[in-house]
């Protein structure tokens, strides 16, 4: 007989500085991801904006902005740019595999090379291997981190430059946290070779979306989000498809 379900609690963070723009405060409700049902409860909450965190699921809930907007892409339409084709041949040669939520050496030290040049001053910067290992291997779902390798030599594999943790939803791929080689000329737009990648690994698996996380209109940082195209976010009304350039598309 199988466990009963049980209704999730949820708690709210205390305010803290917001991450994304200056002067805002950020406050969270979040709810523990545990038991029988842990990954039916993630996949109803990430389809009504919520994020996983190791064991925890979470969404902004700050009083007085409402600036972070859930996206996903709509994997099945996609057709990439001109700019996302030139990325697509450059990194073509990449090895890339699907392996077991499983923390390595090799993932911790191109982590910390992309924090130190990307984000110095980011809250993330001070993980240490401890840290990362929770990232990685504490999660209650289908998780994966998704490896990005040069061509093997020899039988040797090739040097890792990018990696993603992946959530398996059941209407997506939800890609929690990605980080790539950041002073590499040779393999310059890794980190939107990685987003591509997901929304091809997606359309053949016949799953509609890919999911990246929270974008924020003011923030440089999310400014790479909008370049996806079909574009849903999340609003009062549920998922829309919107154009950043034109605000909001009509309901086809």
């Amino acid at each position: 007989m199988s466990a009963p379900f049980r209704f999730p609690r949820f708690f709210v963070t205390t305010p803290a500085p917001c991450p994304y723009l200056t002067g805002k405060t950020e406050r969270k409700v979040f709810t523990e991801l545990s038991g029988p049902h842990a990954s039916d409860l993630n996949d109803a909450l990430g389809r009504i904006g919520f994020r996983r965190s190791q064991n925890v699921a979470y969404r902004p809930s700050c009083l007085d902005c409402t600036a972070c907007v859930s996206v996903r892409v709509v994997a099945g339409e996609f057709q990439p740019s001109a700019t996302q084709r030139r990325v697509l041949r450059r990194n073509a040669d990449l090895e890339v595999s699907a392996c077991k939520a499983w923390a390595t050496e090799e993932q911790y030290q191109l982590l910390r090379r992309y924090l130190r040049a990307r984000h110095p001053d980011g809250g993330m910067v001070e993980m240490d291997e401890h840290d990362f290992s929770d990232m990685v291997e504490q999660s209650p779902v289908k998780t994966y981190v998704i490896e990005y390798r040069e061509p093997s030599t020899d039988g040797r594999p090739g040097r890792l430059v990018g990696a993603c943790l992946t959530d398996h939803q059941s209407d997506g791929l939800s890609m929690i946290y990605s980080f790539f080689e950041p002073d590499d000329d040779r393999r310059a737009g890794l980190g939107t070779f990685i987003i591509l990648d997901h929304i091809v690994r997606a359309a053949r698996a016949s799953l509609p979306y890919v999911y990246l996380g929270y974008w924020v209109e003011e923030s440089r940082r999310m400014a790479y989000k909008s370049r996806f195209r079909p574009l849903e976010k999340l609003g009062p009304g549920g998922w829309r498809r919107f154009d950043p350039e034109q605000r909001e598309l009509p309901l086809a």
